[in-house]
């Protein structure tokens, strides 16, 4: 479709063009690319952990994997602010196309990456590399890619036609999750573990040949052609634009902390953290997981498109407000109830037998390592690994300075280790007597290894999911059009790529590896979800006050 505008600057309705569901594909295409690398990326990182951290404890490396997926987010802000000047001086398909390759080449590169058992550390570096590559092309996708739909979209269904963006988002996720099932169904567990993961990765050369094919054959957006043709021309000095001047970096800061906040906490926890919580917590089969998971994205992915009609006519601040309502209500009680209907024995054990571990407060050290490299040794800090790992939530109580740290399930009492100047050997077989003792007081109390399949309630866990699912797609599904309805074609690119990328790069990006280390740190499985509830929080607050409605104004400003 076209845009243009009349003699007072006010944007008119165009006829659509022939040309808007290759605008429309092509976009989707590279936004699918995101969120199929961050599903993969996110599912294997047992995986990742195993072949690019194999230097660290199981523990410290499936902590360093999550950190890993959480850096490549780190770097999407700093993307942004490279390819958004980019995109506002140079033109919205040249940058876009820009990123969309580097992405690509990143993600097809982690598949060919020697392993830490070939190369040692060098697979670790390089593996980091890759993922910051990643990171930065990304910073610069989004953005390229909703205001592509956007600018060449009449007003009236700017919402709807933009949704299509947000809809590849389980779009994407839906392509990964059939991938792994897949290939781990005609594979095998172990041909998968050991070099079949790789295939997930390769494949995304598919995503970026159509995605590309698609995007050579578009033109440039309207509203910066005509930019271009304008006496000033496109902005000159971008950052000072975008940050030097107080009202647009008004905007920047309104955008984050109405939207991007919340976006972060409720997406990543409706289609990731989910799956941490049912099979690192709650011990299901990720089978189980990966098949309802599935289900609530074919189920939810069309309600992002319904969000974004929603938008058009009843303004894009209700249904995103509605999204983000739904979370805050059901965050802890939908997550108590997963518990009780994935694993009822494990709900059961911990209330007859509660655990405890008793240990000196000093010996007890926050497990929150970034780059994953820290040993904690303590008695205490091995006691509370082991009953993460396990899926145990548990108590503490303080021992006396210099005690020796133990686990109390019941009557039974289970020294810990202290690790500390114990050689490797030293401490995992230390390690593997102290698991093998606790494992059985944790069986002698009723404490399953893992759910059991035939006590699975399934179809209340996929109504609690899809509660989830669908509260990301009110509040995604009018998301990007908002955005990009909130700032001046001159700085659109730069000054929307960054406020988003700061939300679903730092505040979604880290969730899962931040929740991991809070539940570890609490011993409550529940405690991690207080992360996502206050960034929601804070969204739906600054919304409700400071956002104003922008669904019906024009974009040529």
């Amino acid at each position: 479709m076209a845009t243009a505008a009349n003699e007072s600057g006010v944007e008119a309705i165009a006829a659509p063009a022939p040309h808007m569901g290759l605008v429309v594909g092509a976009s989707a295409a590279a936004s699918a690319f995101e969120w199929y690398d961050f599903y993969i990326f996110g599912t294997l990182a047992p995986v990742i952990s195993a072949k690019f951290f194999a230097g660290l404890s199981p523990t410290a490396g499936y902590i360093a994997a999550l950190a890993l997926f959480g850096a490549g987010f780190a770097f999407r802000p700093l993307g942004a602010l490279v390819f958004g000047r980019l995109g506002d001086q140079m033109g919205r398909k040249s940058a876009f196309l820009i990123t969309v390759l580097m992405m690509g080449g990143a993600t097809c590169a982690i598949g060919l990456l020697p392993t830490y058992g070939q190369v040692g550390l060098a697979a670790s570096v390089l593996v980091i590399l890759a993922r910051i590559v990643q990171g930065m092309a990304l910073g610069g996708v989004y953005g390229g890619a909703a205001i592509s739909v956007a600018e060449h979209a009449p007003r009236h269904s700017r919402g709807y036609l933009g949704a299509f963006v947000q809809t590849s988002a389980p779009i994407g996720l839906l392509v990964a999750l059939l991938m792994v099932l897949f290939l781990r169904t005609v594979m095998g567990n172990d041909a998968f573990d050991a070099w079949g993961w790789r295939l997930c990765f390769l494949a995304s050369a598919g995503l970026l040949a159509v995605s590309v094919f698609m995007r050579m054959k578009m033109t440039e957006s309207p509203l910066f052609a005509a930019l271009e043709g304008e006496e000033d021309g496109p902005a000159r000095s971008v950052y000072r634009e975008t940050f030097g001047n107080w009202q647009n970096l008004r905007l920047i800061l309104l955008a984050f902390f109405t939207m991007m906040c919340a976006q972060g906490a409720v997406f990543y926890t409706a289609y990731f953290y989910v799956q941490v919580f049912l099979e690192k917590s709650l011990r299901l089969d990720p089978k189980i997981v990966s098949f309802l998971l599935m289900a609530v994205v074919v189920v939810s992915a069309p309600m992002f498109v319904v969000a974004g009609r929603l938008s058009d006519r009843f303004g894009r601040k209700p249904v995103m407000l509605a999204g983000m309502l739904i979370s805050l209500v059901a965050y802890f009680p939908a997550f108590h109830a997963m518990r009780d209907a994935a694993n009822p024995a494990l709900a059961a054990a911990s209330e007859a037998t509660p655990v405890v571990v008793v240990a000196d407060p000093a010996d007890c050290v926050t497990q929150f390592d970034p780059i994953g490299k820290t040993k904690f040794t303590s008695s205490c800090n091995i006691a509370k690994s082991f009953l993460t790992n396990a899926g145990i939530s548990y108590t503490e109580r303080a021992a006396p300075a210099g005690t020796l740290a133990r686990i109390e399930v019941g009557p039974a009492q289970v020294p810990s280790v202290n690790g500390a100047g114990l050689a490797a050997a030293q401490l995992n077989a230390a390690e593997t007597e102290f698991a093998a003792a606790a494992g059985a007081a944790l069986t002698a109390a009723h404490y399953p290894a893992k759910a059991d399949p035939a006590r699975v309630n399934k179809p209340a866990l996929f109504v609690l999911m899809l509660v989830f699912g669908i509260s990301a797609a009110l509040l995604y599904g009018p998301l990007s059009t908002a955005a990009v309805e909130l700032f001046p074609t001159r700085i659109r690119y730069t000054a929307m790529s960054v406020p988003y990328h700061v939300g679903v790069g730092w505040v979604g990006g880290f969730l899962p590896f931040t929740v991991f280390a809070i539940v570890t740190g609490t011993g409550n499985m529940f405690a991690g979800l207080w992360y996502p509830f206050v960034f929601t929080a804070i969204s739906f607050v600054s919304m409700l006050l400071f956002l104003p409605e922008t669904a019906r104004r024009s974009l040529d400003f």
